[in-house]
């Protein structure tokens, strides 16, 4: 695949071309397309990535990368390497993810509000295929102070937090995680129609 093919691609199609029309020839390129400037470019060679590794494990080789990432300077690095990892647990099979965890976490205190609600969103994407990691994912979750995050970002991340609690709840439970939902259903940061959405998730 060219770049100028890959641009003639109408995006809502490009998770279908990932899964059934990509040569797999073509996925260092894409990682390659990762780093460069242009936006769109680099924007559909992660859709195609993303839209690839949800259904083979052939975009999992280059996990390192994609783990190096979440040092990066660039928020939007970061927030490409993140997702990609987490679209690579399911194929984790050598436990890497485990030992970049803190590394992983550490991006709920990203400087970018929107690379912080990617990590949180994420996570709920990881818990399935890692549920030797949900009980430090949980505590993590609980333990971000809500308060620093911009007043008018906080009920969509404390959303995010929920939502992620509620996938880790499917297959660990604990009085934290019940107690924490609770608070939050009850803490005044969610309106009622956010408490409705949550509540219709149990």
């Amino acid at each position: 695949m060219t770049i100028e093919s890959m641009l003639a691609l109408d995006k809502s199609d490009l998770q279908a071309v990932a899964q059934t029309a990509l040569p797999a020839e073509d996925i260092p390129q894409l990682v390659d397309l990762l780093s460069v400037k242009d936006d769109e470019i680099r924007y559909r060679a992660f859709l195609l990535l993303q839209g690839r590794a949800a259904a083979t494990s052939d975009v999992y080789p280059y996990w390192q990368i994609f783990q190096d990432k979440l040092k990066s300077k660039n928020s939007y690095q970061r927030s490409l390497g993140l997702m990609l990892m987490a679209e690579n647990a399911k194929w984790d099979a050598a436990n890497k993810l485990d030992a970049a965890l803190d590394d992983y976490l550490a991006l709920m205190q990203d400087e970018k509000p929107i690379t912080v609600r990617q990590c949180i969103q994420s996570l709920g994407k990881i818990v399935p295929h890692k549920p030797q990691l949900s009980e430090t994912i949980a505590a993590a979750l609980m333990a971000l102070d809500l308060m620093a995050i911009k007043e008018t970002m906080r009920k969509s991340v404390l959303l995010d937090i929920l939502r992620a609690l509620l996938v880790i709840r499917q297959s660990f439970r604990s009085d934290e995680i019940e107690s924490y939902i609770q608070r939050a259903l009850s803490g005044g940061i969610l309106d009622k129609k956010a408490i409705k959405q949550i509540e219709a998730l149990f």
